[in-house]
């Protein structure tokens, strides 16, 4: 359901979001060393700490469901966003990228992405909008997703090859061959060049854009509110970055991470079948009849799923160690 949302709250919370964007910019220019574990920690409890004060303030100032409604986006698309970070760790090792240069390259992808996830994000609400319909494409669309992912088991370095808009660039660009420090222009026997930096923002940005594919239909089951949708994409995606420096070795370690990410997709997917079916008042299947499942339920069965499938992946970690010693 969609609920209004005025103009100046739409300004506000760009503007928000902009004073973030800028605020890490900054802090990347300053920085002369690489991230460590300690920054990266306290980065990411300040932007899962934003995210909460802003859901405090859905539920103080907003009616109705809002406010569970952004916890579940939130939650499920930063859930969603860490099975990309394996991608983003491949892509760096192929590119060889340069220490200090993974912090800058991960910023300007990362805000890149965030735009073109506007867009996708614009584009499905107005199709939602327009026919009710949409939501058995989207539902059907998540599930095959869902059966997709669980099938491909454990991610690999498979998982990321360059396309032909990435090889395209190559031959247009005029790149230099190898880093200039965390400077994306060069100048080479007095000719401006790119650098391969241009490149692996370019492989980053794209990643994010064909991993919202999927979350963002997933993110439109749980709630239809385009400023939720829209506010909850931006703060999973600014705790990203710095949510890859923290957990970067631990992914290795939660192995059934594609399991429940496909369960949790496979039941928004459900759901938008079920609310799809409401919608062109089919209340029963036979002599079953379609259960209405609210934001609390889904909420609940996200936050199962993550812990469940992170408690299973540690355990049959530590014993495989104990296996192997």
């Amino acid at each position: 359901m969609f609920t209004a949302v005025s103009p100046l709250v739409w300004a506000l919370t760009a503007i928000g979001f902009l004073a973030i964007v800028v605020l890490d910019l900054v802090v990347i220019a300053r920085r002369d060393t690489a991230v460590s574990i300690r920054q990266a920690t306290s980065w990411v409890i300040f932007y899962v700490g934003l995210a909460a004060l802003f859901a405090i303030g859905l539920f103080v100032f907003r009616a109705g469901t809002t406010g569970g409604e952004f916890v579940a986006g939130y939650i499920t698309e930063y859930s969603l966003s860490v099975d990309n970070l394996f991608v983003f760790i491949i892509i760096m090792s192929r590119f060889a990228v340069p220490s200090l240069a993974v912090d800058k390259v991960l910023y300007i992808g990362i805000v890149v992405s965030m735009f073109l996830r506007g867009a996708f994000i614009a584009a499905g609400a107005a199709a939602i909008a327009a026919a009710s319909w949409v939501f058995y494409i989207f539902g059907a669309f998540l599930v095959y997703t869902a059966i997709r992912l669980a099938l491909e088991g454990t991610n690999d370095e498979d998982d990321f090859q360059e396309g032909r808009l990435l090889r395209g660039l190559r031959r247009v660009l005029p790149l230099t061959d190898g880093y200039a420090g965390t400077a994306l222009t060069a100048r080479v026997a007095g000719r401006r060049m790119v650098t391969p930096l241009v490149i692996v923002i370019s492989a980053i940005g794209i990643a994010n854009v064909v991993f919202a594919l999927d979350s963002i239909p997933a993110i439109f089951g749980l709630t239809q509110d385009p400023y939720i949708v829209l506010t909850a994409n931006a703060f999973a995606l600014l705790g990203l970055r710095q949510l890859y420096f923290l957990i970067g070795g631990l992914l290795e370690r939660i192995i059934y991470l594609n399991i429940g990410l496909s369960v949790i997709l496979a039941f928004i997917g459900v759901k938008l079948l079920i609310e799809a079916l409401h919608g062109s008042h089919i209340d029963t299947l036979g002599p079953m009849p379609l259960p209405q499942i609210g934001i609390v339920t889904s909420l609940a069965f996200i936050l199962g799923t993550l812990s469940l499938t992170t408690a299973a992946s540690l355990g049959k970690t530590r014993l495989d160690l104990r296996r192997s010693q």
